[in-house]
C-alpha cells in the first residue's frame, strides 16, 4: 500500500513538472513568435499597408462599445483594432487620441493620419468620432470610420460633406 502511495505521489509530481515545463516552453516561444512579429509589423506599418487592412473591413456593421470584426466596431473600436494589429500602442475611446500621436494641419494631412470629429452634436466641441484618412486629393480629403449613421459600418467618407467638415476637430499622425 505505502509502496503504491509513494509510485501515485511521485507520477503525479512528474505529471506536474512537465505542465510547468511545457507552460514555460509555450511562455517561451509564445514571446519569440511576438518579438519576431513586433519586427516584421513596425518595418510593414506603412500608410498603404494600414489602410488596406483597414479597407478589407469595409461593410462590418457598426456595434455600439465593440471592437471585434466579427460582431462590429464602434468607430473608435474599427480605429484601434486597425492600429494595434501593426502592433502600435493606441487609446480606446475616441476622445483619447486627441492626446495620441503628433498633431498635424487639415493641410498636411496625409493618409493614414488619424482624423477626429466631435460627437454627433456639433455644438458639443468634444472629440466623440475618430476615423483614419484614406486620401488626400486637391483639398478633398475621404476618410475611413466605422458609422452610426445611414451606413451602419465601416465606409469611407468624404470631408466635404457637410455634417462632418462642421464636426472636425483635429488631425493627429501616428504613422
Amino acid at each position: 500500500m505505502l509502496n503504491k502511495l509513494l509510485v501515485i505521489l511521485l507520477l503525479s509530481g512528474l505529471v506536474s513538472i512537465q505542465a510547468k515545463s511545457q507552460s514555460l516552453q509555450e511562455v517561451y516561444y509564445q514571446n519569440v513568435v511576438t518579438k519576431v512579429l513586433d519586427k516584421i509589423t513596425g518595418k510593414r506599418a506603412t500608410a498603404d499597408v494600414v489602410l488596406d487592412f483597414a479597407k478589407d473591413l469595409i461593410g462590418v456593421p457598426y456595434r455600439y462599445a465593440s471592437g471585434s470584426p466579427s460582431k462590429g466596431f464602434d468607430c473608435s473600436g474599427f480605429v484601434t483594432y486597425v492600429f494595434r494589429n501593426f502592433g502600435f500602442k493606441v487609446p480606446r475611446s475616441s476622445h483619447e487620441y486627441a492626446r495620441a500621436g503628433k498633431p498635424v494641419k487639415l493641410a498636411d494631412a496625409k493618409p493614414g493620419d488619424v482624423i477626429l470629429f466631435t460627437g454627433t452634436n456639433s455644438r458639443v466641441r468634444r472629440i466623440g468620432h475618430v476615423g483614419i484618412i484614406t486620401s488626400v486629393s486637391g483639398g478633398e480629403v475621404e476618410f475611413i470610420h466605422s458609422s452610426s449613421g445611414r451606413e451602419k459600418g465601416v465606409t469611407i467618407t468624404s470631408l466635404s460633406e457637410g455634417y462632418y467638415k462642421r464636426r472636425l476637430m483635429k488631425v493627429v499622425s501616428l504613422l
